[in-house]
């Protein structure tokens, strides 16, 4: 029987097979040249593709009175030419002019979450529709011959309003994640500027913050570390995270460190554009490669403070790599550093760890909720 897996108990009828074009039409995009772009006064906004599209009107940052082709709120909007062929949004904000690298489907029976939710199955399909033309992209067949199996309209609006309220909570999540990274960001400038002062446990005021070099609170242990090539780590799969630049690469049947310790990264691209964690402490049995330096500060040192502060510095200004961003042992151990005494250190780093353990708590949801998603779309769809 046409029915799926996972199914509310007031339905039994078998789903119908169609085409998404039985009860869909389609909006091609235009091209636009940027002298056609307007102002907020005089136009509507203009997504040109993937990269403009934003739920927020007031991110909206092209606006165009030329609007031969728009999306309106309620369509869905598709990704046809690119990278990212396939991509979908529900457009819920008002009407959109929309450029050639995206198409609008748009309802004229049946209902157009059910779609939304459906065509989250369908990425990899369009994208391997698209890698099999000479210039990757989608074309108005491809999607609207799409074969989509349908079930009356009441379930298809039970299963949307169902799948909703999840993506409701996961736009929450996603929005606490955002915050919650904004406010330690905001909080750990003025932390380090000093503009913002802790108290010891009488209420009484810390010292003054002193200047030292990173070599001179720290040792390094670079010595220690050992690179594994790919092909010798799969022969020794195991329990014990394998470190790189940016974090865990692989897991190990042997370790070289069982300490807290804080690692750098050495070399690579994160240097400068800082899109993944460039200083993090490691606690218990791990192994690191060549790629990121092992640091333990000293005993005047609090090692979670210095872990959080040395993720905030630019690097920039170090950087001795030309093919690609390297820090050079020598010149990390001369980066100064301007410290509070370690009683106002671990003030610092307990109040921190605290808004990182809410941050980590609020990704585990965030994860679960996409991963009942995903099942959920395995087994309510034929």
């Amino acid at each position: 029987m046409n029915v799926p897996r996972l199914r509310f108990r007031e339905f039994s009828n078998e789903w119908c097979l169609g085409k998404i074009g039985d009860g869909y039409e389609l909006i091609s995009g235009q091209h636009l040249s940027p002298n056609e772009y307007g102002s907020e006064e005089h136009g509507v906004g203009y997504f040109t593709g993937p990269s403009d599209f934003t739920h927020n009107e007031k991110e909206i940052t092209k606006w165009t009175d030329k609007t031969r082709n728009t999306a309106n709120k309620g369509d869905i909007l598709i990704t046809v030419k690119g990278s990212g062929v396939g991509m979908i949004w529900l457009l819920d904000i008002f009407e959109i002019a929309i450029g050639r690298q995206l198409m609008s489907i748009r309802s004229k029976v049946y209902s157009p979450s059910f779609l939304y939710s459906f065509l989250f199955k369908k990425f990899h399909y369009f994208k391997s529709l698209a890698s099999g033309n000479m210039i990757p992209g989608l074309n108005r067949s491809d999607i609207l011959t799409t074969k989509v199996y349908f079930p009356s309209i009441p379930e298809q609006t039970k299963i949307a309003t169902f799948l909703t309220a999840i993506d409701d909570k996961i736009t929450q999540l996603t929005k606490k994640c955002d915050l919650l990274a904004k406010y330690k960001k905001g909080i750990m400038q003025q932390i380090f500027s000093q503009k913002i002062r802790f108290k010891d446990d009488d209420g009484g005021e810390f010292g003054e913050w002193g200047n030292r070099t990173l070599g001179e609170v720290t040792t390094f242990l670079d010595g220690k570390r050992k690179p594994i090539k790919e092909s010798d780590r799969a022969k020794m799969k195991g329990q014990y995270p394998y470190y790189g630049a940016s974090g865990i690469i692989d897991y190990v049947n042997d370790y070289i460190f069982d300490k807290e310790i804080i690692l750098l990264g050495e070399d690579g691209e994160n240097i400068l554009s800082r899109n993944l964690p460039l200083a993090f402490k490691v606690s218990g049995k791990c192994w690191v490669n060549n790629h990121a330096h092992v640091i333990k500060p000293d005993d005047s040192t609090d090692i979670d403070f210095l872990a959080q502060y040395l993720d905030t510095i630019s690097y920039t200004k170090y950087n001795t790599g030309t093919a690609q961003p390297k820090l050079n042992q020598e010149v990390c151990k001369k980066i100064p550093l301007h410290l509070p005494t370690q009683p106002e250190q671990t003030k610092i780093a307990n109040f921190l760890t605290a808004i990182d353990d809410k941050i980590t708590h609020t990704q585990a949801q965030l994860k679960a909720a996409k991963q009942y998603k995903k099942g959920l779309l395995q087994q309510m769809f034929v």
